[in-house]
């Protein structure tokens, strides 16, 4: 089983159903611990994205990617539109030329699309980030039975992903606008892995 180019498509449709329902959860977590825009900023983000797919949905999977990264990046402010526009320009360059992609061919999108968020974010796990979803994550999908499909994959990454989760509420944020509280950071949901969530469970529902 591989993922369609129509499934990709169909994502960023979630994308934007998803984070339109749940932008005043986001703006609250971000109010507590930051500037306050994170829901508001993915929602209108993947607003511009969905007026845009049409002018890609005839093109090949790394060109949907790339055109999406390049919108959260020029359309989104605060540290999310960066970094999820790097995840989505990074992810593209594996998917080059792509009509469907394999279970392996997914990993090495998101690895490539994680090592941007690294890369320009500078976060390790433990920093009360998205990349305290990402990383665990990216590792679970390295050590998963290469014969697993591609829907059962994502089912666990989903799952897996709420307990990451869980566990950046009582970390002391160490980057970002969060890190300014210091300890009072602790004991709050971190917004980016919150969003990073969505977008997980945004693409499994595409696939299954």
């Amino acid at each position: 089983m591989s993922i369609t180019k129509q499934q990709i498509l169909q994502w960023f449709e979630n994308c934007h159903l998803v984070l339109t329902e749940q932008r005043d959860y986001l703006t609250q977590l971000d109010t507590d611990i930051g500037d306050g825009d994170h829901g508001l900023n993915m929602q209108r983000g993947f607003s511009k994205v969905i007026e845009k797919l049409p002018t890609v949905e005839d093109k090949d999977i790394g060109t949907i990617l790339k055109t999406v990264g390049m919108t959260l990046l020029s359309q989104v402010g605060g540290a999310s539109g960066p970094l999820y526009g790097t995840f989505f320009i990074k992810g593209a360059q594996s998917a080059a030329g792509k009509e469907n992609l394999s279970a392996a061919e997914l990993y090495q999108c998101i690895k490539s699309g994680v090592e941007g968020i690294v890369s320009r974010g500078k976060a390790e796990i433990g920093d009360k980030t998205m990349c305290d979803v990402w990383l665990p994550l990216l590792q679970d999908l390295a050590d998963a039975d290469e014969q697993t499909a591609i829907s059962d994959l994502l089912e666990s990454a989903v799952k897996k992903s709420q307990e990451y989760l869980a566990a950046t509420i009582p970390l002391v944020a160490r980057k970002g606008r969060a890190s300014y509280l210091a300890e009072r950071s602790a004991g709050h949901q971190d917004p980016g892995a919150t969003s990073t969530c969505y977008i997980l469970q945004a693409l499994y529902d595409a696939v299954k």
